[in-house]
């Protein structure tokens, strides 16, 4: 019997498709280096495959939404961070970006998505694009009609024949990841980091009456250190000092985990 056929978009379609899986590749956390396999339809044996998706609506000359699905490597590494668990639309949020800038348009902010749910809300047929490392990674998917916009050639009017993920030249089998890869595949993901010189608490009635030269006392003394916060978690502590004309924080004081809850 003759293996299947990945479903190969031809002409511009294709070019642009590339380019965006090979942006999506670069732009995706990851421990090792990605690379964008052989596309084929978007269908629910591949999504099957995942732990965990993302999607953003596109604005600009080209509309749609696309979805980036991730494998269980990067939910787990996200959810065991050391700065806490870490949200997984924000950390793919730059992958979409990069995709929907590819594409000529401009990505909406992402949102996590039930697996199920993802080529429902794709709208139409799709194509998937697999980014590979050692593993099975992600996988790009983009409806026909938005790839289609993009490249300006007419959408097709019916889908190609499903080809199994399984099935795709260079593909390789899913297995499990050696211990110690997680915390390096979240390398490249940007979180807020916030600086804290102290807090106070107020009525609602003193809140009302705050006006410009209103002094609010905090709870911590002139001199003490100011807290490092990342997403939240107090990491650090330091002092205030100003670079060119900017606010910075010299940091004094790393703060290990027990005292940091």
């Amino acid at each position: 019997m003759t293996p299947p056929t990945a479903h190969e978009p031809s002409g511009p379609v294709s070019a642009i498709l590339t380019a965006t899986a090979q942006g999506v590749a670069g732009a995706l956390p990851s421990a090792e280096p990605l690379r964008p396999g052989d596309a084929q339809p978007g269908d629910e044996q591949l999504t099957g495959r995942f732990a965990g998706a993302v999607v953003a609506d596109l604005t600009g000359a080209v509309r749609g939404r696309i979805a980036v699905l991730v494998g269980e490597d990067l939910v787990a590494a996200l959810a065991s961070s050391p700065m806490g668990a870490l949200d997984l639309a924000s950390a793919v949020q730059p992958a979409l970006d990069t995709a929907a800038s590819m594409l000529g348009a401009r990505a909406s902010a992402a949102r996590e998505l039930d697996l199920a749910l993802v080529l429902h809300e794709l709208g139409g047929p799709s194509t998937a694009v697999p980014l590979l490392g050692s593993t099975l990674a992600a996988a790009l998917l983009v409806p026909d009609e938005t790839l289609a916009t993009a490249a300006g050639t007419p959408a097709p009017s019916t889908p190609t024949a499903p080809t199994p993920v399984s099935a795709l030249p260079g593909t390789p089998r899913l297995r499990p990841v050696a211990g110690g890869r997680g915390i390096e595949m979240l390398h490249g993901v940007e979180m807020e980091v916030t600086v804290e010189l102290g807090r106070t608490r107020m009525t609602v009635r003193d809140l009302l009456a705050l006006a410009p030269g209103t002094v609010l006392e905090l709870d911590r003394a002139a001199g003490s250190p100011a807290d490092l916060l990342v997403n939240g978690r107090l990491i650090a502590r330091g002092e205030v000092v100003v670079v060119d004309e900017d606010f910075g924080l010299r940091v004094t004081e790393i703060v290990d985990e027990s005292a940091a809850v």
